[in-house]
């Protein structure tokens, strides 16, 4: 049981600037684990079982699993989970997005051009803004930046800004939404790494128990985009920061991409002027002392809770079984027994979220067809393919009339895409364009080389169209 390793894609996902192929491993993952869920659940019409899937662990060279979760599914969204398909010598990763509830189709795009993104450029109207990111949108036919912009934050919603995803047919445009607050997303739970031997017997089956404490979100958080997943626990040495492990508040400043989960905090910490310092420095205290790391393992958690911290410092408590969550009085969240006829029909949703994914990647690794040009004709104008799939098994409910604090804020007005930006190739980032020192904290100044073009608004993710993921 692992006190460190990657946050599953549907309970957070990551926004990175110039997306890029997913990563490619030497073996092919091993067949889904056989999951059933624990026998709590938190309370909530809109509360579901999302099943696990092997993650690539590249200091083991070895896969582990990421458990499956309980979540509140974000209003307004459908789970596409992500696979791994063959890919010449290897095995490639697809990551899984929140897609629109009501898309019918998704449309696989050319690769955007590189982003401009470069800050503010004005200063914020007010404490109670966030900046939202600039993004390359497809308009009348072609790319167009729209610029980033400022919008009013909401206490317990979290808005993640329009990006894409790779997939081997192309590049699938995701339009922002509001997503809860980390506190009332669910329960996540611990990574685990099996010997095949386990996995392997026949009958066996696995139950997550072990709950990760959601503080690790603002304590132990980190990014890496080239695997397009959060991290959680110890990834403090520097060397983690070479392998592409960035802090939150690097990210951004880096250029990688944008933490929706960072800026919402930084938002709620908007008073206290010494807050993203304090960041810094606790990021880089624990790069430098590693005794002031968290545990990697449950194992290694309870030894030193056995063993008891030095004077002054405390154990960090990651991980906690199931059942002692369950009891407390102090968590925000809500449990009631799953009973047994619910139980299996969730595991009858693992089935069918396996047969979704099969489906998806069937799919994508269909050779597109480009119909020929007759002689003497101009060539067609690209048009992007486009591919109808089956309704996920995972889709969010309208929020019930009475329960008015699940239902989400109004989206966002965004500025119109802005064609007069040229858009630029796109450069991929190798390790050695890593920049050798860490990016200071970036902060909400203005930049004057972000492009401008504040004007007519619209609601995020429109120019791209409605009824399409």
């Amino acid at each position: 049981m692992l006190t460190r390793g990657p946050v599953h894609e549907a309970f957070a996902e990551t926004v990175t600037f110039d997306p890029e192929a997913g990563i490619v491993v030497p073996k092919a993952p091993p067949a889904a684990i056989e999951e059933v869920p624990p026998d709590q659940r938190p309370e909530g019409a809109n509360v579901e079982w999302i099943p696990g899937y092997w993650a690539w662990d590249d200091e083991r060279t070895d896969f582990l699993w990421v458990s499956g979760i309980w979540r509140a599914l974000p209003p307004g969204r459908q789970w596409v989970p992500g696979y791994w398909g063959e890919a010449g010598q290897g095995f490639q990763w697809a990551s899984g997005y929140w897609a629109d509830a009501q898309a019918v189709e998704v449309e696989y795009l050319p690769e955007p051009p590189a982003t401009v993104e470069a800050g503010p450029n004005i200063a914020a109207p007010s404490a109670d803004q966030i900046w939202i990111p600039g993004c390359w949108v497809r308009y009348q036919g072609r790319y167009a930046w729209r610029p980033g912009y400022w919008a009013a934050a909401q206490a317990d919603w979290v808005w993640t800004p329009c990006h894409y995803i790779w997939a081997r047919r192309g590049y699938v445009f995701v339009p922002g939404y509001w997503d809860y607050s980390i506190a009332r997303r669910g329960v996540l739970f611990a990574p685990v790494y099996f010997d095949a031997g386990v996995y392997a017997r026949q009958g066996f089956y696995y139950s997550p128990s072990i709950v990760i404490d959601l503080g690790v979100f603002a304590e132990h958080l980190f990014l890496r985009p080239r695997y397009s997943h959060y991290y959680f626990g110890d990834y403090y040495a520097a060397s983690y920061y070479d392998a592409g492990y960035y802090a939150p508040y690097s990210f951004y400043a880096g250029g990688y991409g944008y933490d929706p989960i960072y800026a919402h905090r930084r938002w709620e910490h908007r008073r206290d002027r010494d807050w993203e310092r304090r960041m810094e420095t606790d990021y880089r205290h624990r790069r430098d002392h590693e005794d002031a790391r968290p545990p990697r393992t449950l194992a290694a958690q309870t030894q030193l809770i056995t063993r008891g911290a030095r004077p002054g410092t405390t154990v960090p408590r990651i991980a906690v079984p199931l059942a002692q969550v369950t009891k407390s009085t102090d968590s925000p969240t809500r449990f009631r027994p799953v009973p047994t006829e619910e139980r299996q029909l969730f595991g009858q949703r693992g089935r069918e979220v396996r047969s979704f994914r099969e489906e998806r990647q069937k799919l994508e690794t269909r050779t597109v067809d480009t119909p020929d040009t007759p002689a003497g004709q101009p060539p067609k104008a690209f048009e992007p393919p486009r591919v109808r799939l089956p309704r996920s098994p995972i889709v969010a409910k309208p929020a019930p009339e009475r329960d008015k604090q699940w239902a989400p804020p109004e989206a966002p007005r965004a500025p119109t895409p802005d064609p007069k930006v040229e858009p630029r190739p796109r450069k991929a980032r190798a390790k050695s364009d890593s920049p050798r020192s860490e990016p200071k904290v970036k902060t909400d100044a203005p930049a004057p080389e972000s492009p401008k073009g504040k004007s007519n608004e619209e609601p995020e993710g429109e120019s791209k169209g409605k009824g399409r993921r």
